[in-house]
């Protein structure tokens, strides 16, 4: 792993559909606190937030830079009235937040905000399992499902950020189970989520055995994401991680072999890739790869490590904008 000896005090924030987490440090090998909230009512949370930032701020001093990795969609566009606000969620209450400038715009100090998925897929690529790759994709499969697709070195962003949980998707033969999205009910996330999972099995995700005829719906929905990816970014490297996957690692064997199906021979996996099994892995950082994909948006921000490897396109446009 590579370690930032030349960066100052960073600070950064996960925000997650379950949990956010406040980290304090500046990479893998210098963390030095650590802090979960669950993720509840808005103002309570974002309060309880600050108070950590500020007792760090008043224990440690100034931060160098805060790097702030929010559940989606949120604005990422600096000309944007809305700049950093989460938009239409389905996280209840969250809608129109203004991640930015209830964490960060008052601190003056750089603040760089991108999604969570983006975040730990820098993590990932500057720490992680993707080191030394430019095309990348990071899938978490969790309260919510995301990807954050890195192409050139950059997180893929044009009019928006990609948001390929709420594709639609070939559905299982026979499947006709509705979905639980509040937006497109069986897109991916309303299909094979940690709350679709419980929803279909009618127990708590975590409580579903593993011979459930639940998982088969859901690791076939799973490979479909896997082939949309690869025929679309063609990334060198496809990390799968996430509460659901994390927790049950069997789940990954089935859902290579459901990519593999759905592929049906189109490309030779092998000749491109080096096969399957090290085509799609896990995260080299783990339950870490959130977080510390806060402390790599800010290390992107700091001053010192502005001659450091390519930033984002959201960070280079937040620097114009003076952000």
């Amino acid at each position: 792993m590579k370690y930032e000896p030349s960066v100052g005090l960073l600070a950064g924030v996960e925000l997650g559909g379950t949990k956010c987490v406040c980290i304090l440090g500046s990479g893998p090998q210098d963390v030095r606190d650590r802090v979960s909230i669950p993720t509840g009512q808005r103002d309570a949370t974002l309060a309880r937030i600050n108070e950590v930032l500020d007792g760090w701020w008043d224990a440690h001093g100034p931060f160098q830079a805060l790097g702030l990795a929010s559940f989606g969609p949120v604005d990422l566009r600096p000309q944007s009235k809305t700049f950093g606000y989460i938009t239409s969620t389905v996280k209840p209450g969250w809608e129109g937040t203004d991640v930015y400038g209830r964490l960060g715009g008052h601190r003056n100090i750089p603040v760089r905000i991108n999604t969570d998925v983006n975040g730990a897929a820098l993590a990932e690529g500057r720490w992680g399992a993707a080191q030394g790759l430019h095309d990348f994709a990071y899938i978490t499969v969790g309260t919510g499902i995301g990807v954050g697709s890195i192409v050139a070195g950059q997180p893929v962003f044009g009019c928006n950020h990609t948001e390929l949980g709420h594709m639609r998707i070939a559905r299982l033969h026979g499947d006709t189970w509705p979905g639980i999205c509040q937006f497109h009910g069986d897109c991916l996330e309303g299909l094979a989520s940690g709350p679709a999972i419980g929803a279909r099995a009618g127990v708590p995700g975590g409580e579903v055995p593993a011979d459930s005829p639940v998982w088969e719906p859901v690791t076939h929905a799973l490979g479909q994401l896997l082939h949309i990816i690869l025929l679309t970014t063609a990334p060198q490297r496809i990390l799968m991680g996430g509460g659901v996957v994390v927790s049950r690692p069997e789940l990954l064997a089935r859902i290579r072999a459901q990519f593999v199906k759905s592929l049906n021979g189109y490309l030779d996996l092998d000749d491109l890739t080096g096969g399957v099994d090290r085509y799609v892995v896990t995260p080299g950082l783990g339950a870490l790869a959130g977080p510390l994909g806060a402390l790599a948006l800010a290390l992107q921000a700091a001053p010192a490590l502005q001659a450091a490897p390519a930033a984002d396109a959201v960070s280079v446009a937040n620097k114009r904008a003076g952000c």
